[in-house]
């Protein structure tokens, strides 16, 4: 699919890759954005928004006013020592619960806190492991960079949920970056993709 207006990337009913047998979709629209989308009254309205899920560590954020809107916060700032891990699940049961409409996961740019609890969200509802949700994630909001901390979180709930990591984490004159397990067996590039 396309990426949508005001910083938008849809999951138009299922993320092109999830039509795969272990996929177990249990939402009709997922939206990753920053927060001028999600403050957006005609983004949120053509887009059926019913559930924003508020990553951006501002709490009372003027929201337009719609009917059965429903706001999530989780009050954590865009730092590696921040402990966004805890959300990882109450995030995951509450867009599993949303059937009035889409949701909307959003922080202040729509880099690191919204993409990492959207990689969780896939984790644990899609069967994805760390290595594809990522894929995903980027392949719909190519500048998504959650920071070490929040990367390492990931890896530690992939380890939880399935009991193995199919990322590591290793210092680059960038940063501290994801290193995808197979492109150190083939010798390949690390870090596809990832914008700095």
């Amino acid at each position: 699919s396309t990426t949508m207006p005001s910083g938008l990337a849809a999951s138009q009913g299922r993320w092109p890759s999830m039509n795969r047998p272990h996929s177990r979709t249990r939402t009709a629209r997922l939206y990753l954005g920053d927060l001028d989308s999600a403050l957006n009254s005609a983004v949120l309205t053509s887009r059926n928004v019913s559930l924003i899920v508020n990553a951006s560590g501002l709490p009372d954020l003027p929201y337009p006013a719609a009917d059965g809107l429903q706001v999530l916060h989780v009050p954590v700032q865009d730092q590696p020592h921040a402990q966004l891990g805890q959300y990882f699940d109450p995030v995951t049961e509450r867009i599993q619960q949303n059937q009035a409409g889409s949701t909307l996961v959003h922080c202040t740019a729509g880099r690191s806190r919204s993409a990492a609890l959207v990689m969780a969200y896939l984790m644990r509802s899609e069967g994805l492991s760390l290595r594809q949700a990522h894929e995903l994630v980027l392949e719909r909001r190519p500048f998504i960079r959650p920071n070490a901390g929040f990367w390492r979180q990931l890896m530690e709930y992939e380890r939880e949920l399935s009991g193995r990591n199919t990322v590591r984490m290793v210092r680059t004159a960038a940063g501290v970056l994801p290193e995808y397990r197979a492109d150190l067996r083939s010798g390949g590039p690390a870090c596809c993709h990832v914008m700095v």
